[in-house]
């Protein structure tokens, strides 16, 4: 089966054009200032004249920010889709939808069953569902990209209303692995592509993508 990815947190023309160039099928940008790949408005605006407006995506990433945070980003750059990867209720989802006119991609943390179960909450509302590892309880914990993986048999053999994604700790190494595992058909990763938090290395976008690719 063909597998889908999102290169996420991109911040660099490097990163992008090795995104671009190995079929990445989305593109993130993190707008969360916490965070080492947090970029402005402006700068993603620039890194998106990288990117075929026909061919790939490109997703924001908030962490429960208001409407005037994302309206800022909207007004500077070409967004498809809009990712919340914080506390965001189904309610939040549903008006942020009707208010700024993209789809939502809600990112779950998974650590439990219990966590799958409270997935189904945004089945309703959100446009994709991103399954990621629930962040470690610590003060510096960011609410992704912590190069964490779930127990990918928490989700195997799961239905779902939604199109979904599977991130958390994924590599060039262990990808084939997670796919097989979840059956997952589209895939984000960040950290695994990364020399250190927030600076991405354009040989691993390439390794994961060609990895990708022969699955």
């Amino acid at each position: 089966m063909s597998v889908e990815v999102k290169i996420c947190g991109l911040s660099t023309e490097a990163a992008v054009e090795a995104a671009v160039t190995g079929g990445a099928a989305y593109v993130g940008f993190v707008f969360y200032p916490p965070s080492p790949r947090n970029v402005s408005p402006e700068r993603a605006a620039e890194l998106c004249r990288l990117v075929p407006a026909a061919d790939i995506h490109v997703c924001a990433l908030f962490v429960d920010a208001d409407d005037e945070t994302i309206a800022r980003v909207l007004d500077a750059a070409p967004i498809d889709i809009l990712q919340f990867h914080g506390k965001e209720s189904p309610d939040r989802v549903a008006d942020a939808k009707l208010t700024h006119k993209r789809p939502v991609m809600k990112a779950v943390p998974i650590a439990g069953p219990e966590d799958v179960a409270l997935a189904r909450r945004w089945e309703a509302v959100a446009d994709m569902l991103l399954f990621d590892a629930k962040p470690p309880r610590l003060p510096q914990s960011l609410p992704g990209g912590n190069a964490l993986a779930f127990d990918w048999q928490l989700i195997a053999g799961q239905e779902w209303r939604r199109p979904w994604m599977l991130a958390g700790g994924l590599t060039a190494d262990n990808l084939a692995e997670a796919v097989r595992t979840t059956g997952a058909r589209r895939v984000d990763v960040s950290s695994g592509v990364e020399r250190r938090p927030g600076e991405k290395d354009p040989e691993k976008i390439a390794a994961f993508l060609a990895a990708a690719k022969r699955l």
